[in-house]
């Protein structure tokens, strides 16, 4: 991707290699730097230096009601909490202008953490039920922005998720900016029809009676409205039950045209990614070269096939 292509997203400053951990260290993720670095524009943040703190510094924690927890230094414990707070809540509105479409949280950070951050009750006991103090305020103020933590994304199927996620809202974003009506949302719901059913059946069929019945809203409550159903149901995982439906669908666009060998080889592809031994990747890269050689005009448009860069290999593992 070109530099200007990149797709701008937060990340916690120690996972890009910058040493600011409490003890004057970093977390450097290659795989955060090297392979999604190719395809995202980075926009660092450390809230405990950028809040005040020095490095290195005592380490904090959080404690008390893992809902509403006090975070404070573990020796002599001085309570950060509220200016953390008034910190993260200016720093999140500076943030919005930055156009992000994604954050990657460093976990089990006491600010940074996305969930299970240890938080300690009175006698010392730890629960993993907390989220850092930065964190929090970042997914109350920006509910529809993909956020994970880079311990997570070595989950393959999180990771092509949340990957798909980010695609996808900077995708939106960009026909927004160019058009923002009825007819722009009818060609964006067309060609993410597919992706969106192999993520949530119920949210598709919302969707399509929402844009349907465009014309009662204003455009602006519409694309609203539209953005939230999408993001709702991007962040529901696919399953192997929902994209063998779409494989299956999108196989009968083909029943005019294919052999019935080809029909065949189809079946048992589709088969063994239903049986899971073969990864996702096999069926649709058999069904983009039927698009291709069929010129299949719908199917051609349709997300689902290429959601993100082939060469970040999302779909052999999956």
């Amino acid at each position: 991707m070109g530099e200007n292509d990149r797709i701008k997203i937060g990340i916690s400053s120690c996972l890009l290699g910058y040493k600011v951990r409490y003890d004057g260290g970093h977390k450097k993720d290659r795989f955060l730097t090297d392979t999604l670095g190719q395809y995202f524009e980075y926009v660092p943040v450390c809230p405990e230096v950028e809040y005040g703190l020095g490095i290195p510094r005592e380490a904090l924690r959080l404690v008390g009601n893992p809902e509403s927890p006090r975070l404070v230094t573990t020796k002599t414990h001085r309570d950060h909490t509220d200016r953390m707070l008034r910190w993260a809540r200016k720093r999140v509105i500076e943030l919005g202008k930055e156009g992000l479409c994604g954050f990657i949280f460093k976990s089990n950070s006491p600010s940074s953490g996305m969930e299970r951050v240890k938080v300690y009750s009175d006698n010392g006991m730890p629960e993993k039920k907390g989220s850092g103090l930065f964190a929090r305020v970042f997914m109350d103020h920006f509910p529809l922005i993909p956020v994970e933590e880079e311990g997570r994304l070595h989950d393959a199927k999180l990771r092509e998720n949340f990957i798909e996620r980010i695609f996808t809202l900077k995708k939106w974003r960009e026909l927004q900016a160019k058009s923002r009506s009825l007819g722009m949302l009818v060609d964006f719901h067309t060609r993410n029809k597919l992706l969106i059913l192999s993520h949530s059946p119920k949210h598709c069929g919302a969707m399509g009676k929402l844009v349907a019945g465009g014309k009662k809203y204003s455009i602006k409550e519409l694309h609203k409205a539209y953005e939230t159903l999408l993001m709702e149901a991007l962040k529901l995982k696919t399953t192997v039950k929902k994209n063998v439906n779409v494989l299956q669908h999108m196989m009968g666009y083909f029943k005019k045209h294919l052999s019935a060998d080809e029909k065949q080889e189809l079946l048992e592809i589709i088969r063994s990614y239903h049986d899971e031994d073969i990864p996702l990747i096999v069926p649709v890269t058999v069904l983009n070269h039927y698009v291709r050689k069929y010129e299949q005009p719908y199917l051609d448009k349709q997300t689902y096939l290429n959601p993100h860069p082939l060469a970040l290999h999302l779909r052999n593992h999956v």
